[in-house]
Formats: C-alpha cells, structure tokens, sequence
C-alpha cells in the first residue's frame, strides 16, 4: 500500500471506511474488519491480483481487491454469500492441485487458516505430489509439491532482498518455485535472509528444526486463547547497528522462531540470515553458565556468583589501594544494552572513581565521532534511514552494505534500482558495486585525496550552495586554497582512480537534488580516519547537503548492535552521558548532582592505553565486558601480552574466550534474546530490548552482575532496574531528557535528541543550527597524507579486511549457529593475475605474513579484488587474521588502521623468495 497524503472515505457493505490515499479494497476491507483471503499478496510487495481469492464487488464488477485502488465514495460489498462462494470456488481451485498433508490439521500456513475458515478440507486437495523437495539448506526446506506458483517468495527475494536468487520452473500445474541457478538451494545465490519462508502462504518454504511455519502476520494473528500459539517477544537485534525489530517466538523456554517485525521501524518486515536464523549460540553446549576463578594452580573452577562478586570487590579494591583508581581499568560493551553501558561507567567513576573506561568504538567509529563532532558537532548520522531511502544520488564509501548490514543494503539496492544515482567508493567490486553509475576503486589508505579531488570538481564547476557556505558554514577560502591543488590527474596518480570517473562522480554527486553519503569502516579504520570523515563531510557542506531539504547528510554505518549507544551513555574516557566533557565543569556538575558522589575530572585511558599501561606495569585491574579483545583487536600478540601482565583481569562473556583464558575471574553473561533494555541503532533511535528467554544456568546480565560487585564492594548504583537507570540517565544528559521505556513502549523507536518528555525525537539534525560552538558547519582543510604502511618487494601486497555476509564480528555466535553450515572458514580473496603470479590455486592453502604475524587462510580467487590487494575477513579467530594488523592508529582517535596492512603471501609448502612466494 503507498500512502497518500489525502485521505479516502468508502463504504464497505453498508459501513463507513476511512483510508490513506493510495490504499487498495483489500486495505478497506481489512479496515471494515472483513478479512479477504488474498494468497498471492504481502504488505510489503505491490499488489499483482493473480490467485484471484480476494473477489468483492464494486461499482457492480467484480474486481480483485488487493489491486483496485480505494475510490472516495466507492461503495464495496465483500461479504455476499455469492461472492464468499467465488472465493471458495478460487480457493478450492488452487487447492485441488496439492496433495491431502498440505490441509493437515497441524498445517499452520496462511493456506490452511483460509481453508479452515472456507469450509475447505483436506479431501479436497487431490495433487498426487511427486514433484520433489530441497532440504540442501541449513536454514530452508522447499517442498514443490505445497507451491502454489503465488510469486511472493520470487518478488521477495527480489523486490525486498534485492537478490533474484528464486525463480519460477516448469509450465502449466508443475510451474514452481526454484534456486535460480538451478542447482541445489544451498550453492544459490540465496542470502538466507528468511523472506521466502516469511511470506510463503502454503508451507512450500519453511525453516527446519522447530520453526513455527508461520509468517509473521500469521503469527500475530493468533489470539491469545489460542493453545497453538506461542509467545511472542518484541525485541531488537544484537548483531549489527541497524536496529531490526524482531518478533521472538517462543515455546518451551526456547526460542522457536525469530521474525522480522512487519511494522518494524527500520527493517519493515526484513531481517538478514544472522537476525532471523542465528540464534542457536543461545543453546549452544559451550555457554558459559557459572562463574569461575583461577585456583592457585592456574585452573578456573566454578565458583557461586557470591564468592566471584566478593573476590572481584577484594582484588579492585586491593588494586586501588596499591596504585589509586587509575590503576584500574574497564572496556565496556557494544553488545550490551544502554543501561549497562551507563551502569558500567557510572560504576568507574563513582565506585572506582577513574574515568578510564572506554568501548569498542575505539576500534571502528571512534573517527566518526571525531570527524562527526567536529564537522557539524554531535557525533550521530545527520539523518534517518527513512531520508536515505528517498535520496536520488547515494554516495557510498568504504562500506559494504549488502555483506556487513543487509537490510540497509537491500533498501539502497532497491533505491538503485528504482532509478537513484549510486556512487560507490570501494576497492572492491562488491555488493553495491555491481549496480553502481560510477564505481571509484581508490587504493586503500588514499581515502582523504579521493574527497579532496571531489571537493576540487565541486567547486571547478560551481556545484555548491553559495547561500548555505555564506550562512552556515566557515572554512571555505581555505579549502579552496588546499584542494586547489587536487586536480583529478594528481588523484588520479594518488589514488589511481580515474580522473574521467572522478568528474562523473562528482558531477552525480553535484547535481542531486537530494544526495546522501553513507559511509563504513573503509573511512575510519585507518591512521588519518578522522580526516577522512571530515573531508567527507566537506562534500555534503559544500552541496548544503546537511539539515536543509536539499539532501540528506552523512551518516556512518555502525558495526554492532549498540556501538553507538555505548557511546551515548559516556563509555569513553573523555566523555560523560550524552557527551559531556569530563574536562567541563559544568557537565560534571550535572552528573554529581545525580549521583551525588564526585566525578574525576582528568580524561582516563583509551583501550591502546590501558594495555600499553598493563605492559608497562601501571595498570593492576581489568574489566573486559563482552569483547574478546584478544580476538578482535590489532596486533594480537601485544594484547595478550597485556593481558599476561595484568594482575587482575575480569572477563564478562557467553564463552569461554581466548580472552576468558587470561581472566583470573570469568562472569558468565546473558545474550541480547535475554535482556532488558534499549539499543540505540546507526541513525540513532533509541528501541527497546526485551528477554525473550532465560539465561542457561546461572548466567547473569551484565546489569546485575555490575549490582553483584559494586554491593560487595560496599557502594550501591541505585538504578535497580534497567528502566530506572534510563531515567537516570535522562536526568543526567539533556540529550536524552526525553527517554524512558514507558514512552518506547509507546511509541516503538525514538531518535535522539530527544530533550522534552513531551516533544518529539530528532530524526534530521541541524535544521536551525549545527551544534558547534559558532553555530556552523566546519569545512576542514586538511591535507592528504599517506597510511602508516606502504607495500615493497618483501610485503608487496595490501591486506584489507572486513565482513562476509554470513557472520558477524570475531564469530563468537554465528559460528555456533547453523550459519557456519553456509560459511565453514574464512578465505583470502586476491586477484587472478597475483594468483597466478604467486603460483596460487583457488581453493589452495596459503599463509599470509606482515612486519607483525602470520595468518594461514584459504585462497579465494577473484576479480573482485584489485591486482596487488587481498581482503580477508576476522570471523575466524584462529586464522590468525589480527595478528596481521599493525600498531598504527589515527592520531585523533586511536582507531587502529585495519585497512592498510602490507603482507605477502605463501603457498603452502613454498618459501618467501622461492616459486610462488613473494
């Protein structure tokens, strides 16, 4: 249904129907309470009217009303005993060609409810079967003789997922769905993201093991008498930064099925493989279910939860009396919920009393943050999700949507495809790339060059705002004077893209009239990530692109599910809840007079500090909540060396991590299917978290193991519930005055900021002023200067890495999902013309070397990738991968440079130097 702006009135058998614009008689009627079979027809697809079950009767025809539009005054009769006849006998029909099982009285498909509700029973389905099943996937089963030839799964796959993996075969009765490679469903182009079996009406596509076989409409329609129905929980996704509302079915304890929300705020009734069908590390064998403390002959040993908070509360309070607060040190959590984010630093500051906390942001978006700040002066994305799905140009760099966030990827796939102008600036020619107008490949670590030539051919060619520069923005004569020298053949030499497709891009980019820039990892995880923001941000000042209608800003992709909430809530060593500087009087008045105890006011230690610290010997206590750092941070030797010196490590997890292997205490952790609480996504709304099911064992939450130790340290948090403690935080940071879970539960998402109870969130920033300090957007002109390493005759190669579609960060839960059915290992991917240089095979051995470790992978041999370039991702730990990294960082943020590391590679069995080495 396309909502219009005017409203419609119609009558619909003899009662008065108010709807939208553009509604179809499939919607009036839905709104005069009449259901209508309608088995080819899905909210989320457009209408195609050709099961022919929902017949009404208008202006004297009969129509189909799921495609006659909604006319004012139109006078609709559906519930005739003629015209509930037509939809028997159109039922009936469909019906007659499936075999009697597709009827059965356990059948809980939308096919079976209609027939139930027709009068239609399992004689009169006389299909004799035979035309096959595909049970190759690990996530979906096809049974052809249950299809019905509807299309939905078809459209989709293509009109939602935006990957035309299904078709329809055969002719006639034997037309059905199929792979559309035509082999097995497990080795198509399939992405798992569920839609198909969300929308098939039949049974045709279902989810194996304990699936509920209903889609999510199917579901919630199920009243709450009903004995077959099972609980449902509303919650968000904890994998990655997008947001997804999620319907958690659950029987038993268990969870049954996990389905996108139809009226999801973001993902709109679309999830990816990891949300939908990931969730089995909830029951894996390997969780962690009871404390355990490292016994003096260095074994752990379960212990009760009272014993484990006691000896935490001793050893930091011993820790603090040998070195003072600042010997001790914690990293909080971007899987966890906002209020353990801001339990976590309140706990530092007023129990410990050290602002040396910080977050995994370090490692992705701290230059976001950064550039975000100082650019236009808040450090969330200019603009909602729902504004970048209306742009006609989308710049996108160093991201990769449809592997790393897929329901956003799908939305901008289908924005292409709809005839939106798509920029894409990658190295890789992946995902989006394909579709791409203009496709930049710029060579990795040359980000801030490539934006300084776009900002050049802006200016060349007077695609700016000339107002929006005048009024609102400063730094203009300066950038001129630096990009002046950026002429698109010296980028073309910096960058190697070329200058013809630099100037197309621009130009795309310049004549929107709505462009958006959406961007990833590829800009930040670099040595000057934060430049690269800003210098990005640049482009869109220049098209007075940010907080006017002319477009539609910036905005970072977040990598997990509450990086950007963890932030908000003052996990950082510098900042306070709602980004308060710990260094401001005033910001710190504020905090004490909530909490009522002191607030240090010296910034603490980032992550590369605290383990720097721990070598060093400064550093007595650690308290790791929810990161396997040893996995996913660089130059893994030093952090585990770090660990090693550490006297006093406190590892929070779900399993037994390399990480958990140096801790002296290991808290076991409930998962995001077992909290409650709030996530804040990558466009910064604040949704609500809900337990769908109970911790194994006697795993905690992070909040009431935080409760646990500041009690047996003598110090109480206040805040008993999670509820209470965003009320605190409300009262603590005017960014979030605003929020409370009651006012979520109300209203399903709300985007900060958000400083009246009463008023509404802000979805688009800076619509009056930027929240600099002068009230203007800063251009920054800042030079291009190359990354921390370089390839040469011994490390002639540039190891980027980053996400693959089936898994998320170091592994930890997809890999105890059946997603490692669909991905068992990691894979380097490098060009054929190295492969074949370096004496490579596909699918053969190799090790991969740098200035710092060794990795051992397996070749993927691609044109993907670009010749003298190789890209692995870091979901298999053991692979080694982060041993790779080097120690370089942004020197704003500390943010490691993941994306530029030079390394060779080996063949397995040949030696550096020798046939097939580097």
């Amino acid at each position: 249904m396309t909502e219009g702006t005017a409203r419609v009135t119609l009558e619909v058998d003899g009662r008065a129907v108010e709807v939208p614009g553009g509604a179809s008689l499939l919607d009036a009627a839905t709104a005069a309470g009449v259901e209508l079979p309608a088995l080819c027809s899905d909210t989320r697809l457009g209408p195609v009217g050709s099961c022919r079950t929902c017949l009404v009767r208008a202006g004297g025809r009969l129509v189909a009303a799921c495609v006659t539009p909604a006319a004012a005054g139109a006078r609709v009769s559906a519930v005739a005993a003629d015209l509930v006849e037509l939809r028997r006998d159109a039922v009936r029909t469909i019906v007659s060609a499936l075999p009697p099982y597709a009827l059965g009285p356990q059948m809980p498909s939308e096919l079976a409810r209609v027939c139930r509700t027709l009068g239609i029973g399992p004689e009169d389905a006389r299909g004799a079967g035979g035309r096959g099943r595909d049970d190759s996937h690990p996530y979906v089963r096809l049974d052809r003789d249950l299809c019905i030839a509807c299309g939905r799964c078809v459209r989709m796959c293509a009109d939602v997922q935006g990957t035309f993996a299904l078709t329809l075969t055969g002719r006639g009765a034997d037309t059905a769905v199929a792979p559309g490679t035509g082999g097995p469903w497990a080795e198509s182009d399939c992405v798992s993201c569920g839609g198909c079996v969300d929308t098939c009406p039949t049974g045709a596509i279902t989810q194996p093991g304990g699936g509920s076989g209903l889609t999510s409409g199917e579901l919630l329609r199920q009243g709450p008498g009903d004995p077959a129905a099972p609980a449902v929980v509303r919650t968000t996704c904890g994998f990655c930064g997008v947001g997804c509302a999620l319907d958690v079915a659950v029987g038993d304890g268990a969870v049954a099925a996990v389905l996108p929300a139809l009226d999801g705020p973001v993902n709109r009734g679309h999830a990816c493989v990891k949300g939908r069908f990931a969730h089995g590390f909830a029951v894996s064998p390997e969780r962690l279910t009871t404390p355990l403390l490292r016994q003096d002959d260095g074994r752990l040993e379960p212990v009760g939860w009272d014993t484990a908070a006691a000896h935490v509360a001793r050893r930091l309070a011993d820790a603090i009396t040998a070195g003072g607060p600042d010997s001790v040190a914690a990293i909080s959590s971007a899987r966890a919920t906002n209020e353990e984010n801001y339990l976590f630093q309140k706990f530092m500051r007023t129990v410990v009393g050290t602002n040396n906390i910080d977050n995994c942001s370090r490692l992705c978006h701290a230059p976001s943050a950064a550039g975000l700040v100082a650019s236009f002066g808040l450090s969330g994305g200019t603009d909602s999700f729902d504004d970048l799905v209306r742009a006609d140009c989308l710049l996108v760099v160093g991201a990769n949507p449809v592997e790393a966030h897929p329901v956003v990827g799908a939305r901008l796939l289908q924005r292409a495809l709809r005839g939106a102008r798509l920029v894409v600036a990658d190295p890789r020619k992946v995902g989006l790339a394909r579709q791409a107008d203009v496709h930049l490949r710029p060579r990795p670590g040359t980000n801030v060059a490539l934006f300084h030539g776009l900002a050049r051919v802006l200016l060349a060619e007077d695609l700016v705002d000339h107002r929006f520069l005048r009024e609102r923005a400063s730094g203009l004569a300066e950038l001129a004077e630096l990009v002046a020298s950026y002429t698109p053949e010296h980028v073309a030499r910096v960058t190697g893209v070329p200058a013809a497709d630099l100037i197309a891009a621009a130009r795309l980019y310049g004549r929107a009239e709505r462009p958006a820039i959406v961007y990833g990892l590829g800009v930040t995880e670099h040595l000057h990530g934060t430049d690269g923001v800003r210098t990005l941000a640049n482009l869109a000042i220049l098209r007075g692109a940010v907080g006017t209608d002319g477009g539609f800003g910036v905005n970072p992709l977040r990598g997990q599910n509450n990086v950007q909430g963890a932030s908000d809530m003052g996990a950082l060593p510098d900042l306070l809840p709602g980004y308060g500087k710990v260094t401001d009087p005033a910001a710190r008045s504020r905090a004490e007079a909530v909490w009522g105890r002191p607030v240090p006011a010296r910034p603490g230690l980032r992550i590369p500090d605290m383990f720097a610290a721990a070598r060093a010997g400064r550093l007595q206590a650690l308290w790791v909540l929810g990161e396997d750092v040893c996995a996913t941070d660089p130059d893994t030797g030093n952090v585990e060396e770090a660990l090693t010196a550490c006297p006093f490590v406190v590892c929070s997890e779900l399993f037994p991590s390399r990480t958990a292997r140096h801790a002296d205490v290991v808290l076991p952790a409930a998962s995001w299917l077992e909290k409650d609480g709030t996530f804040v996504n990558f466009d910064r709304r604040f949704q609500r978290v809900r337990p769908a099911i109970s911790p194994p064992g006697h795993a905690r939450s992070d909040f009431a193991a935080l409760h646990a130790v500041a009690s047996a340290m003598g110090r109480g948090l206040d805040c008993p519930t999670p509820s209470a403690a965003l009320a605190e935080c409300a009262r603590t940071a005017p960014l979030f005055a605003g929020l409370s879970h009651e006012r979520l539960d109300r209203e399903g998402a709300v985007a900060w900021p958000c400083p009246d109870p009463a008023g509404p969130g802000t979805p688009k920033l800076y619509g009056e002023r930027f929240a600099t300090p002068d009230g203007l957007a800063h251009l920054a002109a800042v030079p291009y200067l190359p990354p921390g390493e370089a390839p040469d005759d011994a490390y002639p190669f540039v190891l980027v890495t980053g996400r693959r579609w089936a898994h998320y960060n170091s592994g930890s839960m997809t890999r105890r999902s059946g997603n490692l059915g669909l991905a068992p290992a990691d894979h380097l991917d490098l060009h054929p013309d190295d492969a074949a240089r370096h004496g490579i095979r596909d699918g053969g051995d190799v090790v991969v070397e740098s200035r710092h470790g060794r990795a051992r992978l397996t070749a993927r041999v691609t044109s993907e990738i670009a010749p003298g370039q190789v890209f692995c991702a870091f979901h298999f730990p053991a692979s080694g991968v982060n041993r790779l990294t080097s120690g370089h960082a942004d020197g704003v943020t500390s943010c490691p440079e993941y994306k530029v590391t030079a390394v060779r590679v080996l063949a397995v069995g040949k030696r550096a130097g020798g046939p097939g080495g580097a």
